[in-house]
């Protein structure tokens, strides 16, 4: 059945971070997400989670200079050394926190002109990143972003995605299935989960297109919860919207999700 990781980067930000664990689980949450751990220190993390039996599902590792808009290193040439240094220090902190998965960012794109550079270093990147993390069991994840969003992004459609797995062949390299990213570019998402299902380590949703609450806007999410579920989806489903509100308020599509009985926190 799908299970529902809040993300602590989008949700509870009216709390400070470390407090956002105990909210997630008063509300039933599980599990949870963020984009990056990095300013914190992981044993204060590991007892956050361990406090409110929570399981870290995923987080980012290091994007470069996020502040100056830097978007991810993993296909930017001549910054090896610093992405894999990034890689490693994502290592001790997924090992830290228990958590099966890390998201590279590629990064933006140079140009036309350094395309063919980019791919090249971003193969090579991502072959060796997923070797080190099969070391410890985990597995790297790639997601295709909206331009809209992230101008520039190097990667931003699943048939790219799978593609670029399927050159890298590492079996611990996936796609990081985001539904509001995926309805934003191309659309026909339930087409995509089924052709792709095989191939995605993990999923997002929001809705489209103020990246709300997910039953807010043109997504029937509920359409693709149940669909995930007819197909065989055992996986984590991250919550990464932005609350119109306080969170709590806005968690009546998750109510009505488990009042249904399609949905299980608890496994």
């Amino acid at each position: 059945m799908p299970r529902f990781a809040a993300n602590l980067t989008t949700m509870y930000t009216e709390l400070p971070f470390l407090e956002r664990f105990e909210a997630a689980a008063q509300d039933g949450f599980r599990a949870v997400e963020f984009l990056f751990p990095y300013d914190f220190d992981a044993a204060g993390i590991a007892a956050a989670l361990r406090a409110n039996g929570l399981q870290q599902v995923l987080f980012n590792a290091p994007p470069g200079d996020w502040a100056a808009g830097e978007r991810g290193t993993c296909a930017l040439p001549g910054r090896e050394a610093e992405f894999r240094a990034g890689i490693e220090l994502a290592l001790r902190y997924a090992v830290a926190l228990g958590c099966p998965r890390l998201h590279l960012m590629a990064g933006l794109s140079s140009g036309e002109s350094q395309r063919a550079a980019q791919r090249a270093a971003w193969a090579g990147n991502l072959r060796w990143a997923a070797r080190e993390l099969a070391r410890e069991g985990l597995t790297a994840l790639v997601e295709p972003i909206n331009p809209r969003d992230m101008p520039g992004y190097l990667l931003n459609t699943q048939a790219d995605a799978h593609a670029l797995v399927a050159e890298v062949g590492e079996p611990n390299l996936k796609v990081q299935m985001d539904l509001y990213h995926c309805q934003v570019v191309e659309g026909d998402v339930a087409t995509k989960i089924r052709r792709h299902l095989d191939g995605i380590g993990h999923v997002q949703v929001a809705g489209v297109p103020e990246r709300n609450e997910p039953d807010r806007g043109e997504l029937n999410c509920f359409y693709l919860f149940e669909l995930l579920d007819e197909l065989g989806y055992d996986g984590w489903i991250g919550c990464e919207y932005r609350p119109r509100g306080a969170t709590r308020d806005g968690l009546g599509w998750l109510a009505r999700w488990r009042a249904a009985g399609s949905g299980d926190q608890a496994k």
